[in-house]
């Protein structure tokens, strides 16, 4: 009997359950929008990619405005140590949207922490880029940063190590990867088109390098207005100075060097020099200066040379591929220019300068599918090992040799210490 009375209360509660779920379907509306549920080409709300943005100065501001006029992207938040930054980018997402619901922050660390966010855009100065990343893939991010990526060659190989491990997704910055002309140019050198390669040829965007140095002090606006200490990071303490945060992109690219070496450009170039040699598991295993360019060669005996001079009129970021039986040049023109018009084989497709949609749009299309973007982090850590070495060799004014099976210098322990930099408190790897 009391069996019987406890299925009964049961099957009364279910009848309950069942019919309000009934009534409450037939008191939704006919007219829910389309967009609603994904039809007509919109994505649902639930099926977007939830964005955040730290970083969002000049560079970060145009990369943020490629990602807005994604459809199947939300952005939910920007962070940046600068309160003009972090206003301008929260009233273009709010206006974007059309409503008032970006969220802004000055610590990323609050960011990250959020659980409705998929995947970042790190676009801050390059002090940060390596180890903001890091960070974001422990915390479950995928993320698209800009270049240069890392710091030294300690720093690459943790973030290729850190990605791999978390199974997070990474696209560094070399947004040429994605240009019709740039791939068209690394196609002809991996199908033979141009023979055997022989040399490899990179624009470095100069070779200087100065370092950030003791600033005059000026007054420190606060926290509020620009967060001096978080902007500095893990980089050297050093007095506040406006002129050193408002030139945050070129600040400490690597060992405190402002400049870089040949690291500005070279991220670009070098990495699309990998690309055509299919050295992108691997690194140049010699380096040395030579006059006022910088080269190192291969293990298969392929030489790369990172020059400033000498480039027909293929606009900036230009690269050149030799080989046995031919050469291929491009750059930023969006022009192809070889030893014979039938290695280009006609009018090809072009797009001047160095857009960055078709890249955004590849990290976004592996968000979704999981597979690896075009510039994924090991492809980034063996490029700029490529960069950092080549600067090391610039530094010490003579030949290296490096193992990029162990990742060292062999017996060089002078060059050995300039793999990696110890990081200011409380920041760590």
């Amino acid at each position: 009997m009391k069996e019987r009375s406890i299925q009964s209360t049961i099957s009364r509660r279910c009848f309950l359950k069942k019919s309000a779920v009934a009534g409450a379907a037939l008191a939704i509306p006919s007219f829910i929008p389309a967009r609603v549920l994904g039809r007509d080409g919109a994505v649902a709300p639930s099926e977007k990619i939830g964005l955040g943005a730290i970083g969002i100065g000049g560079r970060g501001s145009y990369d943020l405005g490629c990602m807005l006029a994604e459809q199947d992207v939300r952005c939910l938040a920007v962070c940046d140590v600068r309160a003009d930054n972090r206003e301008r980018a929260k009233s273009r997402v709010n206006q974007q949207y059309g409503n008032n619901d970006c969220a802004t922050y000055i610590d990323f660390r609050e960011l990250l922490a959020r659980p409705d966010i998929d995947a970042l855009l790190i676009a801050t100065g390059p002090n940060w880029h390596g180890l903001a990343s890091i960070m974001a893939a422990k915390a479950g991010k995928d993320v698209y940063c800009e270049k240069p990526c890392t710091k030294n060659i300690a720093e690459s190989l943790i973030l290729a190590e850190t990605f791999r491990r978390t199974g997070r997704l990474f696209q560094g910055g070399m947004q040429r990867r994605s240009l019709p002309n740039f791939e068209f140019a690394a196609t002809l050198a991996q199908r033979g088109k141009l023979g055997k390669l022989t040399v490899l040829h990179a624009h470095p965007g100069g070779l200087g390098t100065s370092t950030s140095g003791w600033p005059t002090e000026q007054p420190d606006p606060g926290k509020e207005v620009a967060d001096w200490d978080m902007w500095l990071g893990p980089a050297a303490w050093r007095p506040f100075n406006n002129d050193i945060l408002h030139r945050g992109g070129g600040f400490e690219k690597g060992g405190g060097m402002v400049g870089g070496g040949c690291l500005e450009w070279g991220s670009h170039c070098v990495d699309l020099c990998q690309w055509a040699n299919q050295t992108d598991d691997t690194a140049a295993v010699e380096y040395w200066p030579e006059g006022n360019q910088l080269c190192a060669k291969y293990a298969s005996g392929v030489k790369l040379v990172l020059r400033n001079d000498g480039w027909l009129d293929s606009g900036s970021c230009p690269v050149r591929y030799e080989g046995e039986a031919g050469w291929v040049e491009t750059g930023d023109s969006g022009d192809l220019f070889a030893s014979s018009m039938d290695l280009i084989g006609g009018k090809r497709p072009k797009s001047k300068g160095y857009p960055a949609n078709f890249h955004v749009r590849n990290f976004f299309d592996c968000v979704r599918s999981r597979n690896q973007p075009r510039a994924n982090a090991r492809v980034a850590c063996q490029s700029h090992i490529v960069c950092h070495a080549a600067n090391i060799a610039k530094f010490l004014d003579r030949k290296v040799n490096y193992d990029p099976v162990k990742n060292e210098f062999i017996n060089d322990a002078e060059a050995n210490r300039l793999r990696s930099e110890a990081l200011r408190e409380p920041w760590r790897i």
